[in-house]
């Protein structure tokens, strides 16, 4: 008996799910998705040995404290990433933007750069090495890092900074064994400086409360998220980045997603590394 009809999660549930997931984190599940989503729902059911879809719904929208939806939140996203994970948007980083943004700042101002989703932390503390160890001019300003994900659990995990040999794989060694240590069991621990330089924060992006905290950021990394968005979703999340920006700031997109695509707010800027947007 498939896993679905175990539990009686039907059509109709699914759909009602579906709507409701959406409303709440801006991600569409679309029907290729039907098998993970039951699969997890399940799961939940079953950590609170709830027996019928219809009461475990019940406790998802009214529960005042929203543990179990962000509990939820947490087994439903996915969180695939590794060190220097498409690393031309670094390297256009040092040679491209920064030095754009650099030059209308004076000594001492703080640059912000604003990574979301942070996943287990492998993008902003890519970020964070990448900047230690390439960019000459990183001492003359004040460069804060902030890291954002929708996922509690994954937020506590980036923040203790230990990874896998699979994660540290595209790192030079040199710089490897500059940052990592590796532990007797083979796991790769982050230095605390490293991991010291970023702050990591929970953020819905389809929450307005949630985005409205980040303003003046000078360059923001969502790469690969908002191909789990729809068309409405990404234009909600497109105003969320364009009222965060400086204006001049940057965002860079994955190599599947396009800003032109979502909104007009942004112009394409072409460098020799990467194609990026650009608030005007």
């Amino acid at each position: 008996m498939a896993v679905t009809e175990t539990k009686g999660i039907t059509d109709d549930d699914f759909q009602k799910f579906r709507e409701f997931f959406y409303r709440k984190t801006g991600i569409h599940f679309d029907d290729s998705k039907r098998y993970f989503v039951d699969k997890r729902l399940v799961e939940r059911m079953q950590a609170l040995k709830v027996d019928s879809f219809r009461s475990y719904f019940t406790t998802l929208r009214f529960q005042t404290s929203g543990e179990e939806l962000q509990q939820l939140i947490n087994v439903m996203t996915v969180n695939e990433t590794y060190f220097f994970r498409e690393e031309y948007h670094f390297a256009c980083m040092i040679s491209s933007m920064l030095p754009e943004i650099a030059s209308k700042k004076r000594p001492g101002d703080t640059i912000r750069i604003w990574s979301i989703p942070s996943s287990s932390g492998e993008e902003p503390y890519s970020i964070a090495i990448y900047l230690q160890e390439y960019w000459n001019d990183l001492d003359k300003f004040n460069v804060e890092l902030m890291a954002s994900d929708i996922d509690t659990t994954i937020l506590e995990q980036a923040k203790k900074g230990i990874y896998s040999e699979r994660s540290v794989g595209n790192i030079p060694a040199h710089v490897t064994n500059k940052y990592f240590h590796k532990d007797k069991n083979g796991m790769y621990h982050l230095d605390a400086d490293t991991r010291s330089a970023v702050e990591f924060s929970r953020v819905n992006l389809s929450d307005s409360a949630d985005t409205r905290k980040f303003r003046k950021c000078d360059l923001i990394f969502c790469r690969n998220l908002l191909i789990y968005f729809d068309d409405v979703s990404r234009r909600v999340a497109a105003e969320a980045f364009f009222d965060a920006l400086n204006p001049g700031g940057f965002i860079c997109l994955g190599h599947s997603e396009s800003m032109s695509r979502i909104s007009g707010l942004f112009k394409v800027r072409k460098f020799p590394e990467a194609i990026v947007y650009q608030k005007p």
